[in-house]
């Protein structure tokens, strides 16, 4: 009787233990009061009781969630959303159980047969600043993080029980409403039965199996997020995370995305271990992390979202301000690589591919893009790479490839097996990563003829079709080309004319703009260009600050995302009217110019360069912030065109010959170019005499042919030896 009638033992097993459950049941009950507190007194300035009204109208639809604030959280109860931040897994399911309570209440009376209540989500946003996938530490383990990046593959919806039924074997008892954690964590199963009946006897060791027919499950969805591109530094690879979706957040998102992600830092057990490695030692402690979603910020509208920063109210009247300035249009184009001389009208289409045009949506369901795509072909050595890696930078989505290391999966986007679920999964490539911004392809001639194929689609639509392995869907990349090559034979050869050109016209005619970049022999120029470079190499800090005085980097990128989240202008009547009519002007002179040269051009003019024009025209009106584009904008937009695409088109040929203005003065100085490239290959030496007397005695006017070989001399194409008076024509 000694052993009963210590206190201590009996008192210490029995009363101490119901103190400490009793202090938490009331420490739960409090939390989930001062929840629910919020939810039916939390009003704005205009005493609107918002979450309230919300949950009403959502449950009233049947949609069984609700977005909370964590700012008016804090505002109505500080210590209250601390603890949900630093211990949401303890807390969430409480404010999801007022909630439900909550919706209970303002739903009553409720139509029979709906007696039951039903669960709601909670979905958490802030405006907090988002933490980098790569800054996560341990130290984050269970509490609340928000994160960016971009969803790169996306599994389909399953089923996750949160309630399971067990059933012995052997005796066959049942076991019910076992809870299993949230997430990707399992349920660990009981290793003995603990029934016991007279004359039975004891049940062998794991004798459970689940009851699926008994078990209570929810959707839930696994995603891969990426680190945005520009987020990356400089030879490191892009880290990745696993989210964990449930319920109503489901199906929220697609692969290409761009996201901002309010979720627990939670781990995981570490997947099983494969064949090869198994006979290395691996650590009983290690556990894989992955992010439990519970907010979703997404940005779906492309070429229009914000682009992250914030812009301030004193940023915007500088933008505004900015915008009214009459020379906007020549301060963006000198802030396009000012380190790198020249190149005028190339920079000013660059700064029109980062504005862009305006996205139309049509009645009838399809769309036109508002992106603007351009080729850049010529010459290597002509800073045509450098100017694909400043637009990486300055564009607020930018991504940089090169046409050899670059496949057709790796653009658009691949379907692979995920390794743990033997299931097939999509990750999109750099065109989806890049939607609403600009892809830069360098080496664009580099790639093979079927991987250029693959992004046709992705150029015009702006959407990338896959049908692969069961999987059909369709993926955005609304994102501008910018593409550099090379001619077929490394240097720009004008006695080739076209064949320069490896391209096929289908996608030459996706190209707004195309521009033919030459390594002219210029004696003035070459010195200029010469000092250029000398002193970029000399005093590096200086000129950068001297040449970035109109726009740096910095602002030149906030702008462009400014102008394009802000702006959509569209083109007026009379601009219309004009650029109506210089396109059947453009039709006629490219017939007029095949006529004459008994050969197709490889860059036709189409529809798609009249609606290019209109996108130019709808750029520059973005570059002023203006509504409309006007005759002005028409213009200069026409100006681009000629100088690029037009000129690209009839490379070679004597268009525009000063002197020479009648229509048959022109074809007859295209006929004697023609002739006389076709005669004398590359090297070749001739007397002027032999050349003139043979043209004459075809019966052209002797001051065409002198016209013709002046022009070609001036152009470099022919050399004159005065001492031997021959003609030789050079590479």
């Amino acid at each position: 009787m000694a052993g009963f009638d210590d206190q201590g033992i009996f008192f210490s097993d029995n009363f101490g233990s119901e103190d400490q459950g009793d202090d938490g049941r009331i420490n739960r009950t409090a939390v989930q009061r001062r929840f629910k507190d919020f939810l039916r007194k939390f009003h704005d300035a205009n005493f609107s009781y918002k979450y309230r009204d919300e949950l009403k109208r959502h449950y009233n639809l049947g949609q069984y969630w609700l977005e909370i604030s964590i700012d008016d959280l804090a505002s109505f109860d500080e210590d209250l959303a601390d603890k949900l931040q630093k211990h949401p897994t303890e807390h969430l399911p409480m404010f999801e159980a007022a909630t439900t309570e909550m919706a209970d209440e303002v739903t009553r009376p409720r139509p029979e047969g709906e007696e039951t209540v039903q669960d709601i989500q909670i979905m958490l946003k802030s405006d907090a600043n988002p933490v980098a996938i790569r800054n996560l530490t341990s130290d984050q383990v269970s509490k609340m993080v928000k994160i960016p990046g971009i969803v790169i593959a996306a599994t389909g919806i399953k089923a996750k029980a949160t309630k399971i039924t067990i059933q012995c074997r052997t005796c066959r008892n049942f076991v019910p409403n076992l809870e299993v954690k949230p997430g990707l964590e399992g349920y660990t199963m009981p290793r003995v039965c603990n029934t016991e009946a007279a004359g039975r006897p004891k049940c062998p060791v794991d004798p459970f199996f689940i009851v699926p027919d008994k078990c209570k499950c929810v959707d839930f969805q696994t995603l891969k997020l990426q680190e945005a591109p520009e987020a990356v530094p400089n030879g490191e690879m892009p880290r990745h995370v696993q989210l964990y979706c449930d319920r109503y957040l489901c199906e929220k998102v697609v692969p290409g995305n761009r996201v901002t992600v309010m979720g627990i830092y939670s781990i995981k057990k570490a997947g099983p271990v494969s064949k090869r490695s198994r006979s290395t030692k691996v650590s009983v402690g290690i556990r894989q992390p992955y992010i439990r979603v519970i907010g979703f910020e997404v940005d779906t509208e492309g070429p229009g979202r914000s682009t992250g920063a914030p812009v301030t109210p004193a940023e915007e009247e500088e933008f505004r301000r900015m915008a009214a300035n009459p020379n906007i249009y020549e301060v963006l184009g000198r802030s396009i690589a000012p380190s790198i001389y020249g190149s005028a009208d190339m920079k000013k289409a660059i700064a029109c591919v980062l504005f862009g045009g305006s996205r139309k949506r049509l009645p009838d369901g399809l769309t036109r893009r508002g992106d603007i795509n351009v080729l850049m072909l010529g010459d290597p050595g002509t800073a045509k790479s450098q100017l694909l890696k400043f637009v990486e930078k300055c564009s607020p989505i930018g991504v940089y490839t090169s046409g050899k290391g670059s496949s057709a999966a790796g653009l658009t986007a691949s379907v692979h097996r995920d390794p743990a679920t033997r299931n097939f999964v999509m990750e999109g490539g750099a065109m989806v990563l890049a939607d609403g911004g600009v892809v830069c392809i360098d080496e664009f001639d580099k790639m093979r003829e079927d991987d250029r194929v693959a992004i046709h689609e992705a150029m015009e639509q702006q959407t990338i079709s896959i049908a692969k392995a069961g999987i059909t869907t369709t993926l955005n990349s609304r994102a501008s080309v910018l593409a550099a090559a090379n001619s077929v034979f490394g240097r720009w050869d004008d006695t080739k004319g076209d064949e320069n050109i490896d391209f096929m016209p289908t996608i030459l005619s996706r190209f707004d703009m195309i521009f033919v970049v030459k390594d002219e022999h210029n004696e003035n120029r070459d010195m200029i260009l010469a000092k250029h470079v000398m002193n970029v190499h000399m005093n590096a800090q200086q000129v950068t600050d001297q040449a970035t005085a109109d726009l740096d980097i910095n602002t030149l990128k906030k702008y462009v995302g400014y102008v394009r989240n802000k702006c959509g202008p569209r083109i007026n009547d009379a601009a219309a009217d004009k650029l109506k009519n210089r396109y059947v002007l453009m039709r006629s002179g490219a017939k007029q110019h095949e006529r004459d040269t008994d050969k197709r051009t490889s860059i036709p003019i189409t529809v798609r360069q009249l609606e290019a024009i209109v996108r130019i025209s709808e750029s520059l009106a973005k570059m002023e912030m203006k509504p409309f584009a006007t005759d002005a904008h028409v213009d200069e937009a026409l100006r681009l065109f000629q100088v690029s695409t037009l000129d690209a088109a009839r490379t070679g040929n004597l268009a525009g010959v000063e002197g020479f203005t009648t229509q048959e003065d022109q074809e007859e100085l295209n006929r004697i170019e023609k002739q006389l490239k076709r005669r004398f290959a590359i090297g070749s030496q001739v007397s002027e005499h032999c050349i003139v007397q043979d043209f004459l005695r075809q019966k052209y006017p002797e001051r065409s042919i002198h016209k013709v070989i002046f022009l070609m001399m001036r152009r470099g194409e022919i050399q004159y030896r005065m001492q031997r008076k021959m003609l030789y024509r050079i590479k």
